[in-house]
C-alpha cells in the first residue's frame, strides 16, 4: 500500500498530534483530516491512493457559505492566464514542435470549475504565519499567530483570524502548523541531477573538468526531460516555489524538452539561457516561442564574466538589453577566476546595475564590493555548493553593511539535492564559524528572509512573490512541526532553520494551485519519475 493513506488511521494520528500541540479549535462534528472531504460520514477506514488523493483534494470539499472576495491590490505586473498545459501539448515523445501561439489556445475558465486544481483555498487555524511583511504582523518577519490565510484567484487574498471561505473553496485545516511563503532558489542547474554525487573529491575546477563539461554534450533531448523533471520535483516537494535555473548552452530542441519538464513540474521558474556568441539569436527565440506563452515562466540571459570572453559578454549583454532581461553570470567562484578580471569585464560591458545577478561572488576585494553596492548589483549565495567545492566563503556580512541585496541558491549537482533548510543553516553557520561570532549576519530571521522575500527582490519579483502580502501570487508552504526532527515546540522560527527538513513541508501551493498535499506530490507518479531518470542515467553512462 505504498503511497496510500488509511483515512481513519490518519485522522486519529492527526488528532493526537493536534492535541499534543494544544488548541483543538474544531467542532466535534468535523473530521480532523487536513482537508474537508465530502464523505466525512463514511463508515470505517477508507484507503485513498495516488490520483484518487489528487482528484478528491481538488474536487471533493465541503461547500461553505458564500462570501464575496475582499478587495486587495493587484500585483504591479499582472500574469497572463492561458491554459499552460496546452502550450507544450504538441511536444511529442520522439520529436518536438513549435509551441502553440497564445492566440490559438483556449483561455482558462474562472470559478470553482477551473482545471488543474485552481480553486480558492482557505488555510484555517495556523498556529503561526510568517508573512515576511512587517506591516501584516509582528517583527521583521510579520509574524501572525492563530491565523487563517485565504488564497483566491491565484492570489493571497487575506491573512487574519476567522476568515470566511468563499463558496466552492477548499478548506484546509492547518491547526498546529506553520504557514510561510514559498522558497525562492536563486541559482540552480536542474540538468545536473545526471551527475549527483559525482567528482566528490574535486574542487570547482576539477568538478567542471571531470563531471560538468564531459556530461552535458552526451545528454539527448529526450533524456534531458527526465533529468530536469526529477530535479524540479525534488525542489518543489522541498518547498521551493520559484527557481532560477541557469541553463548551459544547449540546442533548441533540447531547450524545448528542458522547458517542458520545468512547466510540467508546476514550479514558477526563471529560465536563464546561456549561449555562445554565434548562437545568441537562440535566446530571443526560446523566450518568444517557449517561455512567453507560459504564465509561470520568465527569462534571464546567462553568461560567463571575464576579459577572455569580453566579446561574448558584450553580445549577451546586448541581447539582455534588447529583451529587457537581467544578466546572470558566474563571478569569482574560485580564487583563480581573478586572472580573468570579471568585474572589469562586466564594467566595460555596461553590465553593472540592478539588472545584474552575480552567482557566488566569493573572491571580491574591498573596491569591488563597494562598486557592486554602488550599482545595486544582486548576488546569489550558494553556501553548500561553495563548501562542497572548497571554493571559499562569501563576504556576506560586508555586503550586508554596504546594502547589497542577496538571496540563496542550491547550485545544481554540487548541492546534490534541494533542501533550502540545509542551505539556510549553512548560510548561518559558515559566517559564525569564520567570524567566531554568533551575532554575525545572517541571523535566523535574516536568513529566512533571504530564502523568501530577499530572493524575490534580487530578481525583480518582489511585487509578485516572496511574502504573503494580499495581492501577491499565492506561493505558499505549510510546515508540519509534529515530527521527530522538529518537535517539541520551543522557538518555531529558530526550529524552521535549525531543525527543518523537506519532510516537514506538508502542503505546497504555486499560484494558488496545490502541488503537494498531506506530504505527497499531487498528480505525480514518483516511482515512474525515478525509474525514467535511472534509465536516462544508464544511457548516459553507456554513451
Amino acid at each position: 500500500m505504498h503511497g496510500c493513506i488509511d483515512k481513519g488511521s490518519y485522522a486519529r494520528q492527526h488528532l493526537a498530534r493536534v492535541r499534543q500541540f494544544g488548541r483543538l479549535r474544531l467542532p466535534a462534528s468535523r473530521n480532523p483530516l487536513s482537508v474537508q472531504w465530502n464523505d466525512e460520514a463514511s463508515d470505517g477506514p477508507e484507503v485513498i491512493c495516488g490520483a484518487h488523493v489528487a482528484a478528491r483534494y481538488n474536487a471533493g470539499m465541503t461547500q461553505p457559505k458564500a462570501h464575496s472576495k475582499p478587495p486587495s491590490p493587484s500585483p504591479s505586473k499582472s500574469l497572463p492566464k492561458p491554459n499552460r498545459r496546452s502550450v507544450l501539448a504538441g511536444l511529442g515523445a520522439a520529436s518536438l514542435g513549435v509551441a502553440t501561439p497564445a492566440a490559438a489556445r483556449p483561455a482558462t475558465p474562472s470559478g470553482p470549475s477551473r482545471p488543474d486544481g485552481a480553486r480558492d483555498t482557505l488555510l484555517r487555524g495556523a498556529d503561526l504565519v510568517l508573512t515576511m511583511d512587517p506591516a501584516l504582523g509582528e517583527g521583521p518577519l510579520g509574524s501572525v499567530r492563530e491565523a487563517d490565510v485565504l488564497l483566491r484567484d491565484g492570489e493571497i487574498s487575506a491573512v487574519g483570524t476567522g476568515l470566511t471561505a468563499p463558496r466552492g473553496a477548499r478548506v484546509v485545516d492547518v491547526t498546529g502548523q506553520l504557514v510561510l511563503p514559498g522558497f525562492v532558489d536563486l541559482h540552480n542547474h536542474f540538468w545536473q541531477s545526471s551527475i549527483r554525487g559525482g567528482c566528490a573529491d574535486e574542487d570547482v575546477v576539477g568538478w567542471l573538468a571531470g563531471c560538468n563539461r564531459p556530461t552535458l554534450p552526451k545528454i539527448t533531448a529526450e533524456d534531458m526531460y527526465h533529468f530536469v523533471r526529477i530535479s524540479a520535483l525534488d525542489a518543489l516537494q522541498a518547498g521551493v516555489t520559484t527557481v532560477v535555473d541557469w541553463v548551459h548552452a544547449i540546442p533548441f530542441d533540447t531547450s524545448e524538452r528542458y522547458v517542458r519538464a520545468l512547466d510540467d513540474s508546476g514550479l514558477r521558474f526563471v529560465y536563464a539561457m546561456k549561449q555562445e556568441e554565434k548562437d545568441a539569436d537562440l535566446i530571443p527565440r526560446v523566450r518568444k516561442e517557449l517561455l512567453d506563452p507560459l504564465p509561470l515562466a520568465s527569462a534571464q540571459v546567462a553568461a560567463h564574466a571575464g576579459t577572455d570572453l569580453a566579446g561574448e559578454l558584450r553580445t549577451l549583454q546586448g541581447v539582455a538589453d534588447d529583451l529587457g532581461l537581467m544578466l546572470n553570470p558566474h563571478v569569482l567562484e574560485h580564487r583563480t577566476d581573478r586572472g580573468s578580471e570579471p568585474i572589469r569585464a562586466l564594467r566595460e560591458a555596461g553590465s553593472l546595475g540592478p539588472r545584474l545577478l552575480m552567482n557566488h561572488a566569493i573572491h571580491l576585494n574591498d573596491r569591488e564590493l563597494a562598486e557592486i553596492a554602488e550599482h545595486d548589483v544582486r548576488v546569489a549565495h550558494c553556501p553548500l555548493s561553495n563548501m562542497r567545492l572548497a571554493s571559499g566563503v562569501m563576504r556576506l556580512p560586508e555586503m550586508r553593511r554596504l546594502g547589497v541585496k542577496a538571496g540563496l541558491g542550491h547550485d545544481g549537482g554540487t548541492n546534490d539535492t534541494s533542501d533550502m533548510f540545509a542551505v539556510m543553516k549553512a548560510a548561518v553557520g559558515l559566517q559564525r564559524a569564520v567570524h567566531q561570532d554568533a551575532k554575525i549576519y545572517p541571523g535566523i530571521e535574516q536568513v529566512l528572509r533571504m530564502a523568501t522575500l530577499g530572493g524575490a527582490e534580487c530578481i525583480g519579483m518582489a511585487d509578485r512573490v516572496g511574502s504573503l502580502t494580499p495581492g501577491k501570487r499565492a506561493d505558499v508552504l505549510v510546515i508540519d512541526p509534529a515530527t521527530l526532527n522538529f518537535a517539541p515546540r520551543n522557538d518555531w522560527t529558530g526550529q524552521l532553520v535549525l531543525n527543518g527538513q523537506p519532510g516537514n513541508v506538508r502542503h505546497v501551493f504555486v499560484d494558488g494551485r496545490p502541488r503537494k498535499a498531506g506530504g505527497e506530490l499531487l498528480d505525480v507518479d514518483t516511482e515512474e519519475v525515478v525509474r525514467r531518470a535511472e534509465a536516462a542515467a544508464r544511457r548516459l553512462h553507456a554513451a
